[in-house]
């Protein structure tokens, strides 16, 4: 697998501030709506729904939050979210790809588009960036107490495409469509799955030398994932902080 660790991406969500903590659970609420919508309130038969209830508990969410959310999320008739992805360019060419859920496109889109004009970049057309990356499933383990051809042994036969020993965790990738596949198998066999979810995998790196560019970069991460619509953010930044 080419580029550099997604572990410090993860690691950065998960020392998040309680207030953004609970951000990131109201996006995932608004991502369980929808697959609600499409497959139902019941995991069981709903695999989309399984991988957002991991997605949540791997965010420390309390298994009664989890609850509460799917029951209200089966009752929002009402609201009408859809998914829109935006592609453009961050300070100095770097790729972003940004993915909403929202309610009103008009806003969404005004709002991504002034943080990219304001942060020194621009958006673009769909397909402008996304040819960069390649979507995969990313499962994290932490090494600690884990025997390593063990876990590899486990993770190629539950149909894992690829398999990483970083310093600090092993990183487990997917297609896109097996990830809950290859993370249940994971589970079932006892392993503890620190993060399971899909991603756009850079195929290549850009790094900011200078140093304002990186600033900017930096911001405009900050901004859009303060933004309740923004569901995730992918670039090929190697030096950002996120």
């Amino acid at each position: 697998m080419s580029g550099h660790s997604k572990w410090n991406n993860i690691k950065h969500k998960k020392e998040k501030t309680d207030a953004q903590k609970a951000k990131i659970f109201t996006k995932i609420g608004k991502e369980m709506v929808i697959a609600i919508k499409a497959g139902g309130p019941d995991p069981a038969s709903n695999s989309k729904l399984r991988d957002l209830i991991a997605k949540a508990k791997a965010n420390n969410v309390p298994n009664d939050n989890i609850e509460r959310t799917i029951k209200k999320a089966a009752g929002q008739t009402d609201v009408e979210y859809e998914e829109l992805r935006y592609e453009g360019y961050g300070p100095a060419g770097v790729a972003v790809i940004v993915n909403t859920t929202t309610d009103n496109r008009n806003r969404t889109a005004s709002e991504v588009r002034h943080y990219f004009d304001k942060f020194g970049g621009n958006l673009g057309q769909t397909g402008c960036v996304s040819y960069l990356f390649e979507e995969k499933g990313v499962i994290i383990v932490l090494r600690e107490d884990v025997d390593e051809d063990a876990l590899m042994e486990a993770a190629l036969e539950a149909g894992a495409s690829d398999f990483v020993a970083d310093e600090e965790v092993f990183e487990i990738y997917t297609e896109k469509d097996d990830l809950g596949t290859v993370r249940e198998a994971l589970e079932a066999a006892g392993y503890a799955i620190e993060s399971a979810e899909n991603s756009m995998i850079p195929s290549n790196y850009v790094t900011l030398e200078n140093e304002d560019d990186l600033k900017k970069m930096n911001l405009l991460i900050e901004h859009l994932e303060d933004n309740d619509d923004v569901q995730e953010i992918f670039h090929n930044c190697e030096n950002c902080d996120a």
